[in-house]
């Protein structure tokens, strides 16, 4: 299946195959799709726990309200934005000044630009995060069905009791849960979608 067929037919899955379990070497390929994501200044401030024990899987859904499909999947992910990503720039931006396609200047500048943005300005670092971290979402539901696996991005789980059972740093905040694993008969067709002409004006807002 191509990119825009995947785009056009991808459903959030409910129910998953339990008999069927990926790899850790197969689920580090799909994060290494993830990352090829686009994030402001390259920092690449997105992050993942996969969730594949039965223990900890019990332990995630008893914190996002019983859902059953984060049992049921091959793995859930805990998509993770970084508050402080930024704080790795000057080394993200090193292999790039090293080969010359970027001078030092403008790196250091970089760095300096992000550390005002996002060390100053909580709220703004938060967006940032959030930002990032969805775009690397959408990439691996992307990858995953294309390699014929099935995906369900979820809200519904407590932020804070997240981070306490996976011991997780404030300096990271809880974007989403992706359940990903094969789907298994049962669920529901692709839910319908506003038309183009609903979401979309030119040059000037409107009321949509």
């Amino acid at each position: 299946m191509d990119t825009l067929e995947i785009i056009k037919k991808r459903i959030s899955t409910n129910k998953f195959d339990t008999t069927r379990t990926l790899s850790e070497a197969e689920i580090k390929e799909l994060v290494s799709y993830a990352t090829e994501s686009p994030s402001a200044y390259n920092i690449q401030n997105w992050r993942f726990v996969a969730v594949t024990d039965p223990e900890a899987k019990e332990r995630l859904k008893a914190v996002s309200y019983g859902q059953q499909k984060i049992v049921d999947a091959a793995v859930t992910f805990v998509v993770l934005g970084d508050l402080r990503g930024h704080e790795k720039l000057s080394a993200i931006l090193q292999p790039m000044v090293d080969a010359g396609l970027m001078p030092q200047a403008m790196a250091d500048g970089w760095v300096g630009q992000t550390a005002s943005a996002y060390g100053s300005n909580e709220q703004f670092a938060r967006d940032e995060a959030i930002r990032s971290a969805a775009f690397a979402a959408m990439t691996l539901m992307i990858a995953a069905e294309a390699k014929g696996l099935a995906t369900g991005p979820m809200i519904g789980f407590d932020p804070e009791g997240v981070k306490r059972e996976f011991d997780i740093p404030d300096r990271y905040v809880p974007v989403m849960l992706l359940t990903l694993g094969y789907a298994a008969p049962g669920n529901w067709p692709r839910k319908p979608r506003l038309g183009v002409d609903e979401v979309l004006a030119f040059n000037k807002c409107r009321e949509f």
